[in-house]
């Protein structure tokens, strides 16, 4: 093998996408963008879908971009994407319909109706995973409810980089850590739990064989070699959920940490071994989703800085456009700890306008309406700050130990007010980097596919040589975050009521 190796990671979260390619010596790695590009849901009708074809098509492009500019062999492929949205296949392969938004409207009831055919329990004790009402269950249930002829014609499920990889090779499989995320894998087993599918009416021949991150699942099809000027590149299911791409990345050594993946969710939790599985871990909603080379990551989903991007398009709207650095900013010189919203309302999740949400929460509970932008940016971050909090005493509860660091990753960790609002919340030493933790767990699952890298410690260690990492100190104050946590309880209490 070459020296240097390159291996090309696309990474598609909710906002945007990208093409990187990583330059892999052996001991460190050096990314290079190839193609980034938008996303974001589409509107049609009454339903919110994912541009599927034209996500397809920038895949395409970045491939050729990288055949074309940088010319020599790949060692490999990778795709993750964010988790639980799918596609359907017919029994010629072909996609039925283009695959649906997590946050479109038609999930909330169906939730509902499947936990009244089976109840909250006996779902989280197989599959330990929160309770979220766009889970791919209560997905699937909405169809199988209305008795959709998508689901009926349906020959094979793929999760959305399992779609993606389906294209590029042919192979129909779904890997692992995306399949977690689904609530209706036995965690334990690792396997499909069928039953509970057949007691809500899903059909069970749909599902795929599941695969490990790491596993190469074939060759690029002759059609996508000819369309991009690539060989038969390997394609490997590295960690496809993106949380398991980015955790993969963390620069800790050992276990003593809880890490946040930041960007638009905050996936907050801690790195296990087995499932945590238990009526504590039930009664705070925990998720025990499926890791590389046979870890479990044992966290919460949070609603994360989706908040702020959503201020920033109704802003947008408004007629004015706002740089992420302006918006923090101006949230830095706003007054702080004066109002506080609890980040994962189901007001938050799909709002018309987001900062009208964030008025209405304020003045429903009691608090001062924050009226200009930086004061609703800054109830914003300060909100998810001490939702942290909240989150890593819950985690050190269930798990009996508590840590000190948290290691924060990923886009996020460029807002340098929210890592130290996070240091200051939690009372913990907070390290933030790398920024481009997806992508860099993506290419080193391909490299440890490849037999480059020999472990997920090795892994780890080629991140601490390679990129760089900044430390926030918690502020003395704690008085003052004290009282913000006990507002932020009431808060979060009174916000059940409505």
């Amino acid at each position: 093998m070459p020296a240097t190796q390159k291996f090309l990671a696309f990474d598609l979260g909710a906002e945007s996408g990208r093409g990187v390619l990583g330059h892999f010596d052996g001991a460190t790695l050096r990314l290079e963008d190839v193609h980034r590009f938008p996303n974001g849901g589409v509107r049609c009708g009454e339903t919110l879908y994912w541009d599927t074809f034209r996500l397809w098509g920038e895949l395409k492009n970045a491939c050729a971009i990288a055949a074309r500019q940088r010319p020599g062999d790949l060692a490999a492929i990778g795709v993750d994407t964010w988790g639980v949205d799918f596609g359907l296949l017919d029994k010629d392969g072909e996609l039925i319909g283009p695959p649906v938004c997590y946050r479109d409207a038609r999930n909330a009831p169906a939730m509902a109706a499947a936990l009244r055919k089976i109840p909250r329990k006996t779902i989280y004790a197989s599959t330990g995973l929160q309770f979220m009402q766009f889970n791919t269950l209560y997905q699937l249930y909405a169809l199988a409810r209305r008795k959709s002829p998508q689901l009926a014609n349906a020959a094979t499920f793929l999760m959305m980089p399992d779609l993606f990889n389906y294209w590029f090779t042919g192979k129909k499989a779904c890997e692992y850590s995306i399949a977690s995320t689904s609530q209706f894998l036995n965690a334990r087993k690792k396997s499909w739990d069928t039953a509970l599918l057949k007691k809500l009416g899903i059909p069970t021949r749909i599902l795929p064989k599941i695969v490990q991150p790491g596993t190469v699942l074939g060759p690029l099809r002759k059609s996508v070699q000819s369309e991009t000027g690539l060989g038969p590149v390997p394609v490997v299911a590295s960690g496809c959920h993106d949380t398991a791409s980015a955790v993969a990345a963390v620069p800790a050594r050992g276990r003593d940490h809880v890490y946040i993946s930041s960007g638009t969710w905050s996936l907050m939790g801690a790195e296990l071994d087995e499932p945590l599985i238990n009526d504590m871990t039930a009664g705070y909603n925990f998720t025990n989703e499926g890791g590389v080379c046979g870890t479990i990551r044992f966290l919460k989903n949070i609603m994360g800085l989706w908040l702020v991007q959503e201020c920033r398009r109704a802003w947008e709207r408004a007629g004015e456009k706002l740089h992420y650095g302006e918006i923090m900013e101006m949230a830095a010189a706003a007054t702080p700890l004066t109002s506080i919203v609890e980040p994962d309302h189901h007001e938050f999740l799909a709002p018309a306008n987001m900062p009208v949400a964030i008025q209405g929460f304020c003045e429903r509970t009691g608090q001062p309406v924050p009226q200009d932008k930086g004061a609703i940016a800054r109830c914003a971050f300060e909100s998810l700050a001490l939702k942290y909090r909240w989150t890593l005493e819950r985690v050190e509860e269930c798990r009996g130990k508590k840590v000190s660091v948290i290691h924060i990753v990923g886009g996020g960790t460029q807002n340098t007010l929210l890592n130290q609002l996070t240091a200051d919340a939690t009372g913990r030493a907070v390290i933030t980097g790398p920024i481009e933790a997806t992508a860099i767990g993506n290419i080193l699952m391909q490299a440890i596919a490849r037999k480059a890298v020999g472990s997920l410690d090795q892994a780890r260690e080629v991140v601490r040589n390679s990129f760089p990492v900044t430390t926030c100190e918690p502020s003395k104050d704690r008085a003052a975050w004290d009282d913000a946590y006990g507002r932020y309880l009431e808060a979060s209490k009174v916000a059940k009521t409505f």
